[in-house]
Parts: structure tokens; C-alpha cells; sequence
């Protein structure tokens, strides 16, 4: 016997829309529930599907997922996202606290960086980075200017991982301390620094490069090895870069 079709979605996504993220898909359901985040409820189209894909990917949390999802009809799904997930899993989990996610980005002896992105445009590169910062370890993500690091597609591009790290939007004023390496194609060559655990990572924006204002900050400019007449890099590959120049000169822990 199976459990019925809820013709529409739980009184819950409605109870809680509007305090809480958009999980779009399987995947970023699966590392919110592993790092520890607040789902209170979840929904899929295909509830025997996404436990079939818990038992082959997520056996850890496969009981937890059993334990939430609410299996909907197509119609009830495909109303509470924007676009649907090939996984037809949707979820809304709380957002962690601001104060809390501050005091951790203050918080001396960092044993990681912190990544900061200097107003960037693209709302999923920046999904990018967080998974890569999530990846690496590193003590969380900062974003200038007007992007919202926790918009649903932001979300929906780091796979959930917001969860494991620290995500938050500042002002360049209001940015930790530590020390500040931002990334410059006049900078000195990254190959022959070492990243210290505590520093600010910076990364201008896809178009324009660093504000002034986070050049003015900066204690150091940094600059990645590029072939002549190539512009640039993507913002998550430099990100990616970067973060393994740190891991590669003993900053990262080292994988089991």
C-alpha cells in the first residue's frame, strides 16, 4: 500500500514560505540535512524516486528524508519552484542566524579564510563559490553590493552547501579583520605566497574588477598565472584557484 497524493502542498510550505529558503532539488535537501540545517518540511513528485536516490547517495540522511518528504501530485510541485529539478524534490529550510554567522566570521584564530566577493553579478557563480567554500573549508562567504547570496538561485547553484559554511552580505566597512588579499592582474604572483588561515580572500566582479573601496582595504593584490592576451577567468575558477593554492601549502586538512 502506498501513501496518498496530497493534491496540493502541505498547510506547512505556506506556514513557513516566508521565513524560510527555497531547497530546489534532491542534492541540496541532502547537505542542508547534513550540515545541520532546520528543514521543516520538504515535498517531491516522486517520493519512492528520491528515496531510491537517498539509498544510493545519501544513505546517512535517508531517514531523515523518509521522515519528511510529503509526496505531492506534479501540479502541487511544480507551483512552489520557479523551475523544476530534474529530481523533483523541493524543501524550505531556516536561514542560520546572522548574529551567529557574524561572531564566527570575527572570530581569531581563523583556521580557514574567508572568500569575499566584491559586488558580483551572476547569481550562480555565486552558487559556485559557496560550494567550492564549502569544499575547501573554508570559514565562509561575504558578498558586497546588491546581490543576494541567499536568493534561490544562489542556493540552488551551491547545491544546498550555504548549510556549511558561513553565507552572508556585508559592507566593505563592515568586512572581519584579518588581512586582505585581493586578486589583481597587477598583483604579485600567487605562486610565490602563502595564504595565511586568516585571511580575506577578495574577488571583484565579473565585469569591473575590485571597487574602490575594497582596493583601498586590500593589504595585498594577488594575481593568478594567466597566458598573455586572455582577459580573464570565470569568477568560481579563480575562486577555485585560489582556494587550492591555499590548501596545496598546508592550509586545507587533508582528505581522509
Amino acid at each position: 500500500m502506498t501513501d496518498p497524493v496530497a493534491p496540493g502542498p502541505p498547510a506547512a510550505w505556506h506556514l513557513h514560505a516566508g521565513r524560510c529558503v527555497l531547497l530546489d532539488g534532491f542534492h541540496a535537501l541532502k547537505h542542508a540535512l547534513r550540515f545541520g540545517a532546520e528543514v521543516p518540511v520538504a515535498v517531491t513528485s516522486d517520493r519512492a524516486g528520491a528515496l531510491a536516490l537517498a539509498d544510493e547517495l545519501a544513505p546517512d540522511v535517508r531517514g531523515e528524508l523518509a521522515g519528511l518528504l510529503t509526496e505531492v501530485s506534479r501540479e502541487a510541485y511544480a507551483s512552489v519552484v520557479a523551475r523544476p529539478h530534474p529530481t523533483a524534490v523541493a524543501a524550505l529550510a531556516v536561514r542560520p542566524s546572522r548574529a551567529t554567522g557574524l561572531d564566527t566570521l570575527a572570530h581569531r584564530p581563523r583556521r580557514a579564510p574567508v572568500v569575499v566577493l566584491d559586488q558580483p553579478r551572476n547569481l550562480g557563480n555565486a552558487g559556485a563559490v559557496i560550494r567550492l567554500a564549502a569544499g575547501f573549508g573554508a570559514t565562509g562567504v561575504i558578498t558586497t553590493g546588491t546581490l543576494d547570496p541567499w536568493h534561490p538561485t544562489v542556493v540552488r547553484g551551491g547545491a544546498g552547501l550555504h548549510f556549511a559554511t558561513v553565507v552572508e552580505r556585508l559592507e566593505v566597512a563592515g568586512l572581519p579583520p584579518g588581512p586582505v588579499f585581493a586578486l589583481d592582474p597587477e598583483g604579485e604572483d600567487i605562486r610565490g605566497l602563502k595564504l595565511p588561515d586568516d585571511a580575506l580572500l577578495a574577488f571583484g566582479s565579473e565585469r569591473s574588477g575590485l571597487s574602490p573601496e575594497l582596493r583601498a582595504r586590500a593589504d595585498h593584490l594577488v594575481a593568478l598565472p594567466m597566458r598573455p592576451q586572455v582577459s580573464s577567468y570565470n569568477l568560481a575558477t579563480s575562486v577555485a584557484m585560489t582556494l587550492y593554492h591555499w590548501s596545496a601549502t598546508g592550509g586545507a586538512p587533508r582528505v581522509p
